[in-house]
C-alpha cells in the first residue's frame, strides 16, 4: 500500500476528532437557540448607612497653665500619662510669691493697726470721720490685696480638673513662662466614655445624621474589636482645609483606652429608608465604576441595556436607574449572546 494512503487514513479520523472536540467546548457557536436563566428584578427599602472614617479625640482638650508668670519648678507628669482628676500636675518656684504674700500681711497688720489708732483717736474727738473713713478704706484695700495676693499664689500649681492624660508637654522645668503660657496640653477621659471619633461627611451626609443616631465602629488598634458608639455633636460649618463637614461619634470603649490620633471607620445607621432596585450579580456582563450593562428579555429577544449602580451587596447589585421593576433580566450563558440571537427560556 501506498504510503501517502496510510498516512491519509491516520490523519483524517484525527481531524474529524479535533473537529468534534471543538464543537463540544462551544456548543453555541453554531446553535440557533441559545438556553438562558432569567430572574425578576426586585424592588427592597434599603437603609442607606453612611461609611466614613477619622481620627480618634476626646470630648475635652485643653491646656493647662499657671495664672501669673515665674520660673517652672516642678512638673510632675510626662507625655502619655495619665492622671486622675485633683491630682498635682506642676509647680511654680514659691520664692517670689512667698515674698509677695508676706509684703501684703505685714501691710494688711500696719493698716490694721492705724485703724486702730484712728478709731481711738476719733473717739477722743482728735481725728475727724472723714480721716477715720479714709484710714478704713486704706484697712479694705489692704485685705483686698492680700486676698488678691492669695489667689494668685493658689494658682501657681496646677490641679487636673477631671481624669485624663497628657497628649503634651509644652514647658520643661527651670523655664520661665508667662501668664497663661501652656505648660501641658492634656485630654480628658473622665470614666472612660469622653472617647470621640472625629468623621468628615458630604453635605447631602451630613443633613441626613441626626444626633443619638447609632453607629459601629472599627478602629486600626483593635482590629478584631467593634465598638458601638453614638453621634455626639455636629459642626455647624464645613472644615474649609477638608472640604467636608464634620461631626463627632462618642464611642464605648469599653476597658480599651485608645491613643489620640488612631485611624479609625465607622458606620453610621441613618433613619432614611430608600428603595432601590436589585439584581443577581451574575446578570452584569460589563462594568466599569458605577456603570454596567445587563441583557433584558423583550419578544424572545435579548436588549443590552445600561444601568447605573449604587453599590454592591454580597450576590446583590443595586440599581439606581435603567431598569423597571417588570424587566426580566437574563442570568445565565450572557457571554453567548448578542441582541441577534434566538433564545430559549429555561428554569
Amino acid at each position: 500500500m501506498n504510503k501517502s494512503i496510510i498516512i491519509s487514513l491516520f490523519v483524517l479520523p484525527l481531524f474529524f476528532a479535533c473537529k468534534e472536540e471543538k464543537k463540544e467546548n462551544n456548543p453555541f457557536e453554531t446553535a440557533d437557540i441559545i438556553p438562558i436563566k432569567t430572574a425578576t428584578v426586585e424592588s427592597l427599602a434599603f437603609t442607606n448607612n453612611i461609611s466614613a472614617s477619622g481620627l480618634v479625640t476626646t470630648e475635652n482638650q485643653a491646656n493647662y497653665g499657671f495664672k501669673i508668670g515665674g520660673v517652672v519648678s516642678r512638673i510632675y507628669v510626662e507625655e502619655g500619662q495619665f492622671f486622675k482628676k485633683g491630682q498635682l500636675l506642676a509647680t511654680l518656684d514659691q520664692t517670689e510669691i512667698n515674698a509677695g504674700l508676706n509684703q501684703a500681711d505685714l501691710n494688711l497688720k500696719k493698716f490694721e493697726r492705724d485703724y486702730e489708732r484712728a478709731n481711738n483717736l476719733y473717739k477722743d474727738n482728735v481725728y475727724t470721720l472723714e480721716q477715720l473713713q479714709n484710714t478704713k478704706t486704706g484697712l479694705d484695700i489692704a485685705q483686698k490685696q492680700k486676698d488678691a495676693v492669695a489667689f494668685n499664689s493658689r494658682h501657681a500649681k496646677i490641679y487636673a480638673t477631671a481624669d485624663g492624660f497628657v497628649a503634651n508637654k509644652l514647658a520643661n522645668e527651670g523655664e520661665v513662662v508667662g501668664p497663661g503660657s501652656p505648660i501641658l496640653a492634656i485630654n480628658e477621659t473622665s470614666n472612660n466614655n469622653n472617647y470621640l471619633l472625629k468623621v468628615g461627611l458630604t453635605d447631602k451626609e451630613w443633613a441626613s445624621v441626626k444626633i443619638n443616631q447609632k453607629a459601629s465602629v472599627t478602629l486600626d488598634g483593635f482590629p478584631d474589636e467593634k465598638f458601638e458608639a453614638t453621634v455626639f455633636r455636629k459642626s455647624q460649618a464645613a472644615d474649609v482645609a477638608l472640604g467636608s463637614f464634620q461631626i463627632e461619634l462618642k464611642l464605648n470603649m469599653k476597658d480599651q483606652k485608645p491613643a489620640v490620633g488612631m485611624f479609625g471607620k465607622a458606620e453610621i445607621q441613618t433613619d432614611k429608608a430608600e428603595d432601590y432596585m436589585a439584581i443577581p450579580y451574575n446578570a452584569l456582563i460589563e462594568a466599569d465604576g458605577n456603570k454596567a450593562f445587563v441583557f433584558v428579555v423583550e419578544n424572545n429577544k435579548v436588549k443590552r441595556q445600561p444601568i447605573t449602580i449604587n453599590k454592591f451587596d454580597n450576590d446583590k447589585v443595586f440599581v439606581n436607574d435603567g431598569l423597571q421593576k417588570t424587566d426580566r433580566i437574563v442570568i445565565s450563558n450572557s457571554a453567548y449572546l448578542n441582541e441577534q440571537s434566538t433564545i430559549k427560556i429555561i428554569k
